[in-house]
C-alpha cells in the first residue's frame, strides 16, 4: 500500500494547480483508502505514458458514419377533430425510467387517438423525491413540439377531478387499466383501453413502464416516440443554467494558470497536453448499494462486506437474486459484476487517458463513499462532480433532490466528448440511445472481456492494455442498428434515423 501512495505523488502534484484543487484528495485521505484489488496492474496505471498519437485518437469526434435523425412524418402529421379521451399514466422508477415512460404515453395516446394528460411521476421509495414532469421538464416545449402529433394538456378538466392517484389507491376502479403487460402491443391497447375510453371518456393505467413493445409497432408512432425523447423532453431552464455553468467549468477551469501549470510538465510535451485541451469525460458511476448487493458479486470488502450485502438482499428482495446462485468467477467471467471505481479507472487508463484528463463523475451515491472512490481519483486527479464544480447557492434548489440531479448528470453528459458507464442500466441505454443520435463518442464497456481480464492477477499492464484497446476498438459509438426485442431508446437506428 505505500508503494502505491508514493506512487500517487507525483501525480497528485502534476496536474493540480489550478483554483479547482478542491477536486483532489488530501495525501492523508489516500491512507484511509482500501487496499486495492489490482495492485500490479494499479502501479503500472499510475505510471502510464500515453503518445500524442493516441491522445489525438481518443479525443477525436466521431466521423459522420452515414445516419442522420429522422424523426417527422414522411406526409405531415395533423390531430384528429375528435379525441377518444383522457389518458392518464403513472409512472415509477428513476429519472430514465420515467423518461422512457413519458414517450410510449405519448405513443399510446397516439394509437388511441385519445388526449394526454401530463404524466404523473411517482416518488421513488429509495430517493424520496417528490419532483414532478414541470419541475425536470420544460413543460410549454414539450407540448408545443408534439402539438401536431397528439394533444396534451396540463390537467384534467372539472369533471374528471376525482381521477387522483388516491382514488385508484383506495379501491378497484373501473377506469384504472392494471394489467397492461409488459410490452404490450398496439392492438392490446385497442383492445383492451380504447372500450374504457369509449365508456367513461378516461383511462388510467398503472403500472405502466416498459408497458409498450419495440416491434410491430407502426413506422409513425416509432418515430414519434424518438421525436418525444430526442426533441420534446428537454428540461427546464434552471437545470439547463447549472448544466451550462458545470460545463463550461469543466472545458475552461477559472483563473488557470499555465506557465504555472507547465512548471509541472517538463516531460509532456506541448502537443500531447492540447489534444485533451478544453476537453472532458463523463464516467457515470453506477455503484450504490442497490447494485452491489443485487449483483451478488464479491468486490474485496472482506467477511464484513459480503455479511452486510447478503442481509440488505434479504431484507429487500427476500434473499431471491438469481445471481446469487453463481460464483463471484462466474459471474465476472459472464459480465455480470459492475466495475468498481478502481476497475473503470484501469480501463479508462489502458484506453490512453493520462492523469491531466478532466473526469466529470455522475453517480448518486458510491457504496464505500470517498475510501473506495480513492484510487480512481488517485489515477484521475482532475476528477469532479456536481459538489466540486457548483457552490452550495447553485446547487441548493436541487440538493436532496434524486431526479433534479440526475438531470444535471444528463444534461452534462449530453455535452460531454465522451460518455462511459461502469455498469449497464437505464443512465446507460438513455445516453447510448441519445448520443447515438447525435453521433457523439460514447465507450461501451466489455463487460466479459473485463470481467476475465481482472480474474488474471498475472496478467502484466502491457497485456491488459492490449486486451482492453482490441477488445473496445468497435465499441467507440458506432452504429448499431436495433434488433428485434431492444429498445428503439437504446438503438434508434434504423426506427428513428436515415441512411444518408
Amino acid at each position: 500500500m505505500a508503494t502505491v501512495v508514493v506512487l500517487l505523488l507525483p501525480i497528485l502534484f502534476a496536474c493540480l494547480f489550478t483554483p479547482l484543487s478542491h477536486a483532489s484528495p488530501s495525501i492523508l485521505s489516500e491512507w484511509s483508502a482500501p487496499k486495492p484489488r489490482h495492485s500490479q496492474l494499479l502501479r503500472s496505471a499510475i505510471q502510464r505514458q500515453t503518445s500524442d498519437k493516441k491522445q489525438a485518437e481518443l479525443w477525436m469526434p466521431l466521423a459522420d458514419q452515414g445516419w442522420k435523425p429522422c424523426v417527422e412524418h414522411d406526409t405531415p402529421s395533423t390531430l384528429p377533430e375528435n379525441s377518444k379521451g383522457y389518458i392518464q399514466v403513472f409512472l415509477d422508477g428513476g429519472l430514465n425510467q420515467q423518461r422512457m415512460g413519458i414517450c410510449d404515453a405519448v405513443a399510446v395516446a397516439k394509437i388511441l387517438n385519445a388526449t394526454l394528460v401530463i404524466p404523473y411521476l411517482e416518488v421513488n421509495p429509495v430517493w424520496q423525491d417528490s419532483s414532478t414532469f414541470m419541475d425536470i421538464f420544460d413543460v410549454d416545449h414539450f407540448i408545443n413540439v408534439l402539438k401536431d402529433e397528439v394533444s396534451i394538456v396540463k390537467d384534467l378538466p372539472d369533471e374528471f377531478f376525482w381521477s387522483t392517484r388516491e382514488y385508484y389507491a383506495t379501491a378497484i376502479r373501473a377506469t384504472r387499466i392494471k394489467t397492461a403487460p409488459v410490452h404490450a402491443s398496439a392492438n392490446w391497447y385497442i383492445d383492451n383501453v380504447l372500450p374504457v375510453l369509449k365508456s367513461y371518456g378516461i383511462a388510467a393505467i398503472a403500472p405502466f413502464s416498459h408497458r409498450l413493445a419495440f416491434d410491430n409497432v407502426p413506422k409513425d408512432v416509432q418515430r414519434l416516440r424518438c421525436k418525444v425523447n430526442f426533441q420534446a423532453l428537454v428540461f427546464v431552464p434552471r437545470i439547463r443554467e447549472l448544466g451550462d455553468a458545470l460545463v463550461n467549468r469543466l472545458r475552461y477551469p477559472p483563473g488557470e494558470n499555465e506557465a504555472v501549470r507547465t512548471k509541472y510538465f517538463k516531460d509532456v510535451s506541448d502537443a500531447k497536453r492540447k489534444q485533451g485541451s478544453g476537453k472532458f469525460v463523463v464516467l457515470h458511476l453506477r455503484f450504490d448499494k442497490d447494485m452491489a448487493a443485487h449483483s451478488a458479486c464479491d468486490f474485496g470488502g472482506g467477511k464484513a462486506e459480503k455479511l452486510a450485502l447478503a442481509k440488505y438482499r434479504q431484507v429487500i428482495w427476500q434473499g431471491r437474486v438469481l445471481n446469487s446462485q453463481f460464483t463471484d468467477e462466474e459471474l465476472r467471467n459472464q459480465g455480470r459484476c459492475p466495475l468498481t471505481p478502481e476497475e473503470i479507472g484501469l480501463l479508462l487508463a489502458a484506453l490512453g487517458f493520462d492523469n491531466c484528463t478532466r473526469l466529470y463523475l455522475a453517480s448518486h451515491k458510491v457504496y464505500g463513499g470517498e475510501a473506495r472512490i480513492s484510487t480512481l481519483r488517485g489515477l484521475f486527479p482532475l476528477m469532479e462532480n456536481k459538489k466540486s464544480l457548483a457552490s452550495s447557492e447553485e446547487r441548493a434548489g436541487i440538493k436532496g433532490k434524486a431526479s433534479l440531479l440526475a438531470a444535471v448528470d444528463y444534461y452534462v453528459s449530453m455535452h460531454s466528448d465522451i460518455f462511459i458507464s461502469a455498469s449497464p442500466g437505464n443512465m446507460h441505454n438513455a445516453m447510448v440511445g441519445h448520443r447515438t443520435y447525435q453521433n457523439r463518442k460514447t465507450i461501451r464497456p466489455n463487460m466479459a472481456l473485463l470481467g476475465q481480464l481482472f480474474l488474471n492477477k498475472s496478467l502484466t499492464w502491457p497485456e491488459f492494455q492490449e486486451s482492453v484497446v482490441e477488445g473496445h476498438q468497435n465499441r467507440q459509438g458506432q452504429i448499431r442498428l436495433r434488433k428485434s426485442e431492444q429498445s428503439i431508446y437504446t438503438y434508434p437506428a434504423p426506427d428513428c434515423m436515415c441512411n444518408a
